[in-house]
């Protein structure tokens, strides 16, 4: 068990009136016990409890060759396991539970549990403290966004040949973060070129570059279970006064926000201070996403650079600042990079360059 990380979370558990705390996210499960584990369809839970007898529930198909200093529940696919879990609830008061377990291991819980049990949401008090980064967690990211730098080099170095299509560049990517260091991809690319990059979410296919095309690179690794992510954009052989326009002024909104951000302000407020560039330059509807996320253990963690976050930025937090213009038909264009909230301001754990590229 990683004790202080448990504890940061009963700690958070306590402050919200629950005695357990049914986990059932293998990233958080890794977090807080340095086991790692991908169930599938089978039930995978540690619970929690505020007296200290925390157990973890593991099918016995599943591989165990590390302590963990606590309880473990064998099951087998013909028993019933939420039962076993049920069974481990019954002097429980208030149980929170994690926002992504399946209904079918839930409900049944629910049906066994004692009459003045009652359960509620419980991930915040995991996501709470994930949000923090501790040192080592940092360095990993830094490594990590280190490799990405290397990877987007490469990246765009294969599309500079012009010959290749969105998806063939996409299936070079994981030879490319392996030969670096990293285990696999954070999330698959995404390689958009010319209209296709008005697709914040685009799926390569067999489109080929074209003289004038923008080139959106979304891209990340996986290094010692830690997701990076970076975006840039790159224009084909020529670049028109439109997309100059548009780019740089990408560019600000990321610098703008990248410059603003250091513990006490607000996620919404670095959000706003990006959107505002980009709408009073009259692009505001073609700005159509948050301007970024947590990342650490999943590529996608809890919180968002957004108006609906209204939270503080804290000393260890590491998210993406990713402004985007897309213009429908035309291009599109993303620049983003991952800043690590330091005590007095922000380390951009990106280097590769924002200046305006013309590649091929």
């Amino acid at each position: 068990m990683k004790q202080v990380r448990v504890n940061k979370v009963l700690n958070e558990m306590q402050s919200r009136g629950m005695d357990h705390l049914i986990i059932s996210d293998p990233s958080s499960i890794d977090y807080l016990t340095g086991y790692n584990n991908h169930p599938g369809e089978r039930m995978f839970v540690l619970l929690l409890s505020l007296d200290g007898q925390h157990t973890i529930f593991l099918n016995q198909l599943f591989y165990l060759d590390q302590d963990l200093d606590l309880e473990i529940v064998w099951y087998a696919d013909t028993d019933d396991g939420a039962a076993l879990v049920a069974q481990h609830l019954q002097d429980a008061h208030v149980v929170g539970v994690d926002k992504n377990w399946e209904a079918k291991f839930l409900m049944r819980v629910m049906e066994l549990a004692n009459e003045e049990c009652c359960f509620e949401i419980g991930s915040i008090c995991v996501d709470y403290v994930r949000m923090i980064k501790d040192d080592h967690e940092q360095q990993l990211m830094r490594e990590s966004s280190r490799i990405n730098d290397l990877a987007m080099d490469q990246v765009i170095q294969l599309c500079a040949q012009g010959n290749l299509t969105e998806i063939e560049v996409t299936e070079k990517v994981t030879e490319i973060f392996q030969s670096l260091g990293c285990s696999s991809f954070s999330f698959p690319a995404i390689i958009a070129y010319g209209a296709n990059g008005a697709d914040g979410h685009h799926e390569g296919d067999g489109s080929k570059l074209k003289p004038g095309d923008s080139i959106v690179i979304d891209m990340g690794g996986l290094y010692q279970g830690y997701c990076s992510d970076m975006t840039r954009t790159v224009f084909y052989q020529q670049v028109s006064d439109e997309q100059r326009k548009v780019y740089e002024l990408v560019r600000k909104a990321n610098e703008t926000a990248e410059a603003m951000i250091k513990p006490g302000v607000k996620l919404c407020d670095i959000d706003k201070a990006a959107r505002d560039v980009i709408s009073e330059a009259g692009y505001g509807e073609n700005f159509n996403h948050r301007l970024g996320h947590f990342i650490g253990r999943d590529v996608h963690e809890y919180g968002d650079v957004s108006a609906a976050f209204d939270m503080e930025v804290e000393e260890g937090m590491i998210f993406s600042i990713e402004p985007g213009i897309y213009l429908q038909g035309d291009f599109g264009v993303r620049v983003e990079d991952l800043v690590l909230v330091t005590k007095d301001g922000c380390e951009v754990l990106n280097s590769y360059t924002k200046d305006l590229l013309v590649i091929g």
